[in-house]
Parts: C-alpha cells; structure tokens; sequence
C-alpha cells in the first residue's frame, strides 16, 4: 500500500513538474513574440520621388524573404511613373485616393481609383504606375525585398532637395 501511494505522489510531482516546465516554456515564447504598437507620429518618412515619402512601419524591407510593411505617402497630383517589382506587392489604401494603372508607361486613361479601404494584390514583375487625389497614404505589405525597378528611368524625378539652411548676412 506504501509502495502504490510512493508511485502515487512521484507520478503526481513528475506530472507538476512537467506542467510548470510547459507553463515557463509557453511565457517564455509570448515574451520573445511580443506585440509592437506603432504610433504614426513616430514613422520616420524618407523622401523617395517627387511628391512621395516612405516609412518602414515593421520589418526590413530589404531583407531577403522577411515580412515587411511599409507605408508610402504621396501628396495630391504626385505621379509615380512605371514599375515593377521582384515580389508581390499587396498594398491598402489608409488616406486619399490612390488610382493605379497597368502598363509601361504612365496613361492617364488607365487609372482605376481606389479609395479608403480599397486593397490590391500587384503580383510580382507586374508593371504598374500611380498618381493621387488629395494627400494619399497607403500600407504596403509583402516579403522581402522590397524593390522599384522603373520601367523608364528618365520619367522618375527625383525628390525635392531639403531646403539649404539659410546664410548669415555679412
């Protein structure tokens, strides 16, 4: 009877040790796992064309076959000329009209607005181009990297210079 209440108690401690060791091992990978809250006054935006800025808002969009998301934000009548990219290009429209079209070169007559809410999947090497109405934001997701391969360079103009710093009157 002492032997089967000895068994008793050791299975009963083997079975809490291995809880509390499944228990500490489940905590420790939320911790690693964490959630990351992004404040939109905290992007850092970087002019990248006329008229359009980008943030990185998680992951690097460089990196090979990571996550990403980025955002880009383009003012009113900025024009993005032709291009593609090496990976799919899922992309949400968060403020403004963002309209895009199909082709390799910029047609107006080709655009299609999309508006708040609106999502399109672009599919890797597909040639596309853009322009907006009103200040335009959208979120950019997809796998790394991350690249703009311009159909016709000389159409892309590059952003505009920061403004020199003022000289001192002498």
């Amino acid at each position: 009877m002492k032997m089967n209440r000895l068994g008793i108690v050791c299975a009963t401690l083997t079975g809490l040790a291995a809880l509390v060791m499944g228990v500490h091992s489940q905590e420790k990978k939320e911790s690693a796992e964490a959630h990351k809250i992004v404040h939109f006054g905290d992007l850092k935006w970087t002019p990248i064309i006329k008229g359009c800025d980008m943030a990185a808002v998680a992951g690097n969009p460089e990196a090979e076959e990571q996550p990403f998301v980025i955002r880009l934000r383009c003012a009113d009548g900025a024009k993005v000329p032709a291009h593609w990219h090496p990976t799919d290009e899922n992309l949400t429209v968060l403020k403004g009209a963002f309209l895009v079209g199909m082709g390799d070169a910029f047609d107006e007559s080709k655009l299609q607005t999309m508006n708040v809410g609106n999502f399109i999947l672009m599919p890797k090497e597909m040639h596309h181009f853009a322009s907006n109405k009103g200040e335009t934001i959208v979120q950019v997701h997809g796998m790394g990297p991350f690249k703009v391969n311009w159909v016709n360079q000389s159409e892309v103009q590059p952003p505009d210079a920061p403004a020199a710093a003022a000289k001192p009157k002498s």
